[in-house]
């Protein structure tokens, strides 16, 4: 995919619909010509001018403005021509089309197509040609599709900071620390014979204790702007009639589940996504889990075992008015084992207990002496405490306003990067018996932060990011 960036493309660059403005987009080397026969004339660059786009036949397809940015000073780092036009389907599509055709046309002046082969651009073709061409960085380029896919103001407001290159920064100042270090490690090595003890003398061990410290600080950053990006799956889960749609409609602020008293109302998955302090949380009301011998509920109940074996938090909910029988009790136990089968070790389980407003005299304990959370889904007491402690379970620690947005590989490449740098540490304090050790744990450490800014990664990496943003981007 990546060989093909030579060649010039376009694309209608702004949503699918109806509109007041759209935008077709071309990206290339040498658009003059294409501009001449479009446009009727030459552009100005970077200079806005409102004109008729030629048919083929010198008709006007529409009247809009037309911006010319000669690379490499445009968003692509090559020639970009911008048609802003009326937002209709119809006029984008033949002005797309007018643009492919030009594209083929004989320049009269050369001899030649005004600008051959130009094609219709894949998805995040033009921003994946803003990395190639050294306009942004990895990360800089990921936070583009980000801040279009942010579903809250903090998300939105953390990729535009990781767009303006804050997070990429501090990667570029771990980087240069860790290659200061690598320096003295390869002096070293490359003078065995030298008096000078260049480790000793540059305080390498200080110098790595504090490049640990600033991966670990970063990490915990990047671990912020992942959950603010990501959000978390919430799966609630319990017995029939212990009011799980009605604590999935509290929490979302709307009816978005049935709710009755009927057990086994609830017989499939209902998803919604609430925001807590801008972090996204993926709610999921789930069937009540009992033994069923009705096939439909059975299906139910088996997708929300499902649900729970992929949670990365459950709401373990619980029905106080119903903890004084013994069957109720061993129910809950039976789920609770189950739960605990389903799901890894490091996946929380909260136990909400429910129905406060009607059970004030109940004593509140876990299935196995726990105690839990008290709330009334009705009345909507205790929920601003559920929404607390789940964003205390999602790890959520940071103001979004120090957060810059980060992707799972992003923590993955730090944690990667610290653990490097801990076996750089072991080593070091052998020195002249593991030196090479020691270089080769800074390197892959470095590789590592690489790989975050696009330095080092590979062509499938790139397809995998870059087929996932919207064409015309």
């Amino acid at each position: 995919m990546l060989a093909q960036h030579h060649q010039p493309i376009a694309a209608i660059a702004t949503a699918p619909g109806r509109g007041a403005v759209g935008i077709v987009r071309v990206s290339g080397q040498g658009l003059q010509a294409l501009i001449a026969v479009v446009c009727g004339r030459a552009l100005q660059p970077r200079e806005a001018t409102y004109l008729p786009f030629l048919a083929h036949d010198g008709s006007a397809i529409d009247h809009g403005l037309a911006i010319y940015f000669p690379g490499p000073r445009s968003f692509t780092g090559e020639d970009v021509l911008e048609l802003q036009a009326h937002g209709g389907p119809v006029v984008l599509q033949l002005l797309l089309a007018r643009c492919l055709e030009a594209g083929a046309a004989v320049d009269v002046a050369t001899g030649q197509p005004c600008l051959a082969g130009l094609r219709v651009a894949r998805p995040g073709e033009f921003t994946e040609r803003a990395f190639l061409n050294d306009k942004i960085d990895l990360a800089q380029a990921e936070a583009i599709a980000d801040l279009i896919d942010a579903s809250t103001e903090a998300a939105a407001r953390s990729a535009s900071r990781s767009l303006s290159g804050a997070f990429s920064r501090e990667i570029h100042t771990l980087r240069d620390a860790l290659i200061n270090l690598r320096m003295l490690v390869e002096a070293t090595l490359d003078f065995p014979e030298e008096e000078i003890d260049f480790l000793q003398k540059a305080d390498a061990q200080g110098q790595l204790t504090r490049l640990l410290g600033a991966v670990q600080a970063v990490m915990q950053q990047a671990r912020q702007g992942a959950l603010l990006r990501e959000g978390i799956r919430v799966v609630i889960a319990g017995q029939p009639n212990a009011g799980k749609s009605s604590l999935l409609n509290a929490l979302a602020g709307a009816e978005l589940a049935i709710v009755t008293p009927v057990p086994g109302t609830t017989r499939d998955v209902v998803r919604q996504t609430i925001q807590i302090e801008g972090v996204p949380l993926h709610v999921i009301d789930t069937a009540g889990l009992r033994e069923s011998d009705d096939t439909v509920e059975q299906i139910g109940i088996a997708r929300a075992w499902d649900q729970v074996a992929q949670a990365d938090v459950v709401l373990f909910l619980h029905d106080l008015t119903r903890q004084g029988t013994e069957d109720y009790r061993a129910a809950d136990q039976a789920i609770a084992r189950g739960i605990a089968e389903k799901l890894p070790s490091h996946v929380p389980v909260l136990n909400v207990w429910n129905k406060r407003d009607a059970a004030t005299d109940v004593a509140l304990g876990g299935p196995e002496g726990q105690q839990g959370l008290c709330l009334s889904a009705r009345t909507g007491e205790g929920l601003q405490d559920l929404r607390t402690r789940l964003l205390a379970l999602a790890g959520w620690q940071a103001s979004p306003e120090g957060v810059y947005i980060a992707r799972e590989r992003h923590v993955q490449a730090l944690r990667r990067t610290n653990d490097h740098l801990h076996m750089a540490d072991q080593l070091l304090g052998q020195q002249a018996h593991a030196l090479d050790l020691l270089a080769e744990e800074l390197r892959l450490a470095q590789n590592c932060l690489n790989e975050i800014t696009g330095e080092f990664t590979s062509d499938d990496l790139l397809g995998v990011i870059f087929s996932r943003f919207c064409i015309g981007k």
